[in-house]
Parts: C-alpha cells; sequence; structure tokens
C-alpha cells in the first residue's frame, strides 16, 4: 500500500493513509476474528478512497471522547488492550468524508476519503 500511495504521488497524505488503515483494519480484525476482512484502495482526481469491509452487521459505534493524561493509562498487560476507542475520531479527524454502508450480502463496508 505504502508503495501504491507513492507510485501516485500523494506523499503528502501518506501518514494519515496508513494510520487510517490500520485503524479501520484493525476495527474490523477484532469485530470478526477469524473471518475474511478486505481492503481496497483506490484513487480519483479528489485523493484516495480507503474500504475495509468485515462480515459483521453491526455499525461502528464511536466511544465519548474523552481527554486522557498519563495517570489514565493502564499499561498493565492485563489491561493493555482497554485504552483504545479513539481510532473512529482519528479517522473522522484525518478524512475528508468517511461512512458505513451496510452490504446486502452482509457485513459492512467502512470508508474514508483522504485528500491532500
Amino acid at each position: 500500500m505504502d508503495a501504491r500511495i507513492r507510485n501516485w504521488n500523494y506523499f503528502g497524505i501518506l501518514d494519515n493513509a496508513l494510520l487510517v488503515v490500520s485503524e479501520l483494519v484493525t476495527n474490523a480484525s477484532r469485530q470478526t476474528p477469524h473471518q475474511e476482512i478486505r481492503l481496497q484502495l483506490s484513487r480519483d482526481g479528489h485523493g484516495i478512497v480507503i474500504a475495509v469491509w468485515d462480515a459483521d452487521y453491526a455499525l461502528p459505534q464511536t466511544k465519548p471522547m474523552k481527554e486522557l493524561t498519563f495517570e489514565d493509562l493502564d499499561l498493565s498487560e492485563e489491561a493493555f488492550d482497554d485504552n483504545g476507542g479513539s481510532g473512529l475520531h482519528i479517522v473522522q479527524a484525518l478524512s475528508t468524508k468517511c461512512g458505513v454502508t451496510g452490504d446486502p450480502a452482509g457485513g459492512k463496508g467502512i470508508w474514508s476519503r483522504i485528500q491532500p
């Protein structure tokens, strides 16, 4: 994916695109462990579109934003994954537009448009 974005000469949005892909793929793999997820990357005259499909029917829910401090973080091995919940906020902040589309065949696709 990195090479494709570079070949498209979208160097200025590469880091944002990689972070959005990471967040969307992580969410999809958590929602549908041991099931297929798909990633699609495309471009047009306005930038790139990142889409991730998973088999879960449930629509994503953003958690309320809260300001975290180092004192709030529990870095113990048992609770390390509990510090998350900001992924969709990150996707929304880095995207020009983003959304979710239900798939009549099952599951959903979550997409993000990023412009240079």
